[in-house]
């Protein structure tokens, strides 16, 4: 006999757990294959993402290089082109972490550069390479705090806040360059890549440390006298951190047999671990992570040659795939449609700095023996931005300032005029600037 509707009411309600597990259970699998489908469509869009930068990166950098230019313009083309502004082919995943890769290649770079820069060439070149470390980057920010406002309408603070976006050199373009100068032996009767190299370091943390409290008055904090005092605390902690950890990675190596291979990722692991220190001591230690790798690069150096000249070698090789990683994912951080904003007086103002920053480097080489030649050389060189500019632009718009809008477009152009002019001229000008092979006597 059929139940009455409270009856049957009743026998759903007492069946209903088992319906219940067996229901739960299949929303769980269908629950778990649709997470996992998601999981599968994330891996081939962050897939898809690699490939195209790879083959496109690389197919763009070789046409590039073939008419005599530089293969970065390709790989930033390449950027731009596939990122979030124009086609949106980068995976998010990779670009959520874009800094910490850019910040990866630019070590490995660092670190190549530590293992080939000897102390010895540095003491030998002597005041200028001092000098180069802060002069032509001031040059440049108070020439940007004085045309920016009549040229842009901007206020003084602002101003100052765009001539530090603007004033660091990028050592991704400039330190590969001398590297290979370097090991062609030119420009060694003067050290002149190993002092460019050197300087172009040191410019970022000095700008960096000046930008921070530059918006700490734009955050009405004020500005402080001992900020200034961080600038040389971070440049000799740095120094000192990484220096030690290179005698302790040679001690290492020394006593314990490895691979070439496992010790390069040693280093590599090192390096990482220093610039996390700069992390952790923030607000409290002022430490400068990229000099302690290039330190720690030195430090290997001066106690064991043959074993640097090696791992530099191999780190050479690395810097094949960390250069297309670097330049494509600057590239894809410059937002084109700001390009749109930018008028003559944008392009005079960026043009008008470089000028005063030339000012700067020909200020820092007077009364030197270097030849015309290698001081027009070394004001070359001291031009190309893309790294910082890339990684710093935004924050004032970020941070939701009036002028965000107008320094982010400023340092967009910057790197659009300043990294094919610097890489260029260095490129096509070296051999006739520069002369090849050392005097002994000089």
């Amino acid at each position: 006999m059929l139940r009455s509707g409270a009856g049957r009411k009743q026998w759903r309600s007492d069946a209903t757990p088992g319906f219940r597990g067996k229901a739960a259970a299949h929303q769980r699998r269908k629950t778990h294959a649709f997470t996992g489908l998601n999981q599968d469509k994330g891996e081939m869009a962050m897939l898809l993402s690699l490939a195209l930068i790879l083959f496109m990166g690389f197919a763009l950098g070789g046409l590039l290089q073939k008419m005599a230019l530089p293969p970065l313009l390709g790989m930033m083309v390449t950027g731009a082109v596939l990122g979030p502004h124009v086609l949106g082919l980068i995976d998010g995943s990779i670009l959520s972490i874009s800094t910490e890769l850019r910040q990866i290649a630019l070590i490995v770079i660092l670190l190549r550069a530590g293992l080939s820069l000897d102390v010895k060439d540095l003491r030998r070149v002597g005041r200028p390479a001092v000098l180069l470390c802060f002069v032509p980057a001031t040059f440049e920010m108070l020439a940007v705090t004085l045309l920016a406002p009549p040229l842009l309408g901007v206020t003084r603070l602002d101003a100052a806040i765009m001539g530090a976006v603007l004033a660091a050199v990028s050592p991704a373009v400039v330190v590969p360059r001398m590297l290979r100068l370097m090991e062609g032996g030119w420009g060694q009767k003067h050290r002149v890549p190993q002092m460019v190299m050197a300087g172009a370091s040191v410019d970022d943390v000095y700008v960096i440390v000046l930008f921070t409290a530059f918006l700490g008055m734009a955050g009405g904090e004020g500005f402080h006298a001992e900020t200034l005092l961080m600038v040389p605390l971070s440049i000799v902690l740095g120094l000192v951190l990484g220096a030690g950890a290179g005698l302790g990675m040679a001690w290492l190596f020394a006593r314990i047999h490895m691979r070439d291979t496992v010790k390069v990722l040693l280093l590599l692991g090192m390096s990482f671990l220093l610039v996390s220190l700069e992390a952790a001591l923030k607000g409290t230690v002022p430490v400068s992570g990229l000099l302690a790798v290039m330190a720690l690069g030195g430090a290997l150096l001066r106690q064991n040659a043959p074993l640097a000249k090696r791992i530099a070698g191999k780190y050479g090789k690395v810097w094949v795939a960390a250069e297309l990683l670097l330049f494509t994912l600057v590239g894809a951080a410059v937002d084109v449609r700001y390009l749109g904003m930018a008028g003559l007086a944008a392009v005079a103002l960026v043009l008008g700095a470089l000028l005063f920053r030339t000012a700067g480097v020909l200020a820092c080489l007077a009364g030197t023996r270097l030849t015309r030649g290698e001081r027009a050389f070394t004001a070359i060189a001291y031009l190309p931005k893309a790294t910082v500019q890339a990684a710093i632009g935004g924050i004032p718009l970020a941070m939701g300032m009036a002028a965000g809008n107008a320094i982010l477009t400023v340092a967009v152009l910057a790197i659009l005029i300043t990294a094919p002019l610097g890489a260029i001229g260095i490129d096509r000008l070296y051999a006739r600037l520069l002369t090849r092979g050392e005097d002994r006597g000089a």
